[in-house]
């Protein structure tokens, strides 16, 4: 049985309310006493689960120096998803008559940007983030910190071949839309109601070559300041906000 540590009030918060078979043991602060953390206490001592009462270097050298909140837990490490789980995704989407929305990251490797990616996926109602296997991040405590939640949610799966799964992906009839500071249309210019899925690369290096080359479309960001370019959290919050944005308006004229 594989475990991982997680920390941070609200990713323990949202194991506890959709997968509390999974924790172990969690530690907590010794002494903490506040209105977000005595409840989230009580719940996991009414299910049995053992919390320890331990001081701030034994938190702060578990937790790696990372902002823990005074609480942290050794959990059974979620099972992985792959190429399957996204087919069985899509079928489930096209069954239900609704147009996939989804976020692709290629070359993504710091948790702090996956775990905010993740958070922003959530929050816009994306199905799916999607990642090659090499040269990602994996799911791991940072991440769930900084997804404050969203990563016990969010499928986050990834493929061994990020080309082959974009062009199963076109075959389903999804448009597969990248960023370029280049592009021939810009964000606010194209219609993103249908299935559509969004690629964003790494903040500096951007999508790799193949990736590029797969994509139907390539969009820019206007940027109406000094700043030449975004982190990929922000640019997803931005990507992903318009998405939802115009998919609510059709819903609300339909």
């Amino acid at each position: 049985m594989s475990t991982e540590l997680i920390y941070g009030i609200h990713a323990v918060s949202a194991l506890l309310e959709r997968t509390p078979e999974r924790f172990i043991e969690v530690w907590a602060l010794k002494g903490r006493d506040d209105d977000r953390l005595q409840p989230l206490l009580t719940e996991l001592e009414s299910l049995g689960i053992k919390v320890q009462s331990v001081n701030r270097k034994t938190l702060d050298d578990k937790a790696e120096g990372n902002n823990h909140q005074g609480i942290m837990a050794k959990v059974i490490e979620a099972p992985k998803l792959a190429e399957h789980d996204l087919a069985s995704l899509l079928d489930g989407l096209a069954a239900q008559e609704t147009a996939p929305f989804l976020l692709v990251l290629d070359g993504v490797t710091d948790p702090h940007n996956l775990g905010a990616c993740l958070r922003v996926a959530d929050a816009m109602g994306v199905h799916a983030v999607i990642a090659p296997k090499d040269k990602s991040a994996p799911l791991n405590a940072t991440v769930s910190k900084v997804a404050c939640g969203a990563a016990e949610v969010m499928p986050y799966i990834q493929v061994t071949n990020l080309a082959r799964t974009l062009r199963e992906m076109k075959d389903k009839g999804i448009w597969i839309v990248g960023t370029d500071m280049d592009g021939s249309s810009d964000l606010y210019h194209f219609e993103q109601t249908g299935p559509l899925a969004w690629v964003l690369g790494a903040e500096g290096h951007g999508m790799r070559r193949l990736t590029r080359e797969h994509c139907d479309l390539l969009v820019s960001i206007p940027m109406f300041g000094t700043v030449e370019s975004m982190n990929v959290s922000v640019s997803a919050g931005m990507v992903l906000s318009e998405t939802r944005r115009q998919r609510t308006l059709k819903t609300e004229q339909a």
